[in-house]
């Protein structure tokens, strides 16, 4: 039977990402695994992951406060509170804070499986591991995402 599901300002799962911070609200399990949502921080100044492109989810960004710059391809648009990005299967895109204040903003992943690897990213980092691109890039493929090799460090 549905049920309501209702995350507290406190509750959800904290995942701790270098100096960023991600909260998972909703991790499928509610919504039959058609959607996913998180609260991502971003830490002032960082560069976020590299360029890639999902082959099966959509993303879906809402700044609730800062300034994210999302990188589309070799386009750049700096987006503030209020504003919402959505990311179709394909687009290659990456996001960071360019400010001096944290960014935060609720991101939506459809269907949800990549709400994993955020996961697998906590328990890298839990193990010690320094989280590199290479690392992030591995991970990324297990989740149908591979890097936009022709945008961003990856191009060389």
């Amino acid at each position: 039977m549905a049920r309501l599901s209702i995350v507290g300002p406190d509750q959800g799962e904290v995942i701790e990402l270098g100096g960023s911070r991600l909260r998972v609200l909703e991790d499928g399990s509610t919504t039959d695994h058609r959607l996913g949502v998180i609260e991502l921080t971003l830490a002032p100044h960082s560069e976020g992951p590299p360029q890639h492109r999902h082959s099966q989810h959509d993303e879906g960004f809402y700044v609730i406060s800062g300034t994210v710059r999302f990188t589309v391809g070799d386009e750049v648009h700096d987006a503030t509170a209020g504003a919402m990005a959505m990311v179709p299967p394909g687009v290659p895109h990456t996001f960071g804070n360019p400010g001096d204040e944290p960014a935060v903003m609720v991101s939506t992943v459809t269907p949800d499986f990549y709400i994993r690897y955020f996961e697998e990213i906590r328990d890298w980092i839990a193990s010690g591991r320094p989280m590199t691109h290479e690392a992030q890039i591995g991970m990324m493929a297990g989740y149908a995402t591979v890097p936009s090799t022709e945008h961003g460090p990856e191009a060389g």
